[in-house]
């Protein structure tokens, strides 16, 4: 199996920066897709930014010109980069990944979700 485990979130006033982590680990035998989505309290949870194995990214229209996603695919980690943030960035942050584990298939794998709030 996989396992995803974030990292980062905290709190922050209005302007200021934050850098999420996401590390898998597990039995992996290939890592595809991986990303992040959000979710504030009464909303369902959004899709803020994705990266494929390849590098190519998926933002957002709230997160372009603020956020940058990356990955290290050496250490199956990704990360999220969130500059100028504001109030409304305010949410649980959740990793996932598309993986494809040793012997198994192919299916998405989801972090616990790490806590952001933004103060004004």
């Amino acid at each position: 199996q996989v396992q995803v485990v974030e990292s980062g979130g905290g709190l922050v006033q209005a302007g200021g920066s934050l850098r999420l982590s996401c590390a898998a680990s597990g039995s992996i035998f290939k890592l595809n897709a991986m990303g992040w989505y959000r979710q504030a309290p009464g909303k369902q949870r959004e899709l803020v930014a994705a990266i494929n194995s390849s590098g190519g990214t998926n933002y957002a229209d709230s997160a372009k010109g603020r956020f940058t996603i990356s990955r290290d695919s050496a250490k199956n980690t990704m990360y999220l980069q969130m500059d100028t943030l504001k109030p409304e960035d305010t949410a649980v942050y959740y990793c996932y990944t598309d993986a494809q584990p040793d012997g198994l298939g192919r299916k998405w794998y989801w972090g616990q979700g790490t806590q952001v709030t933004v103060s004004s």
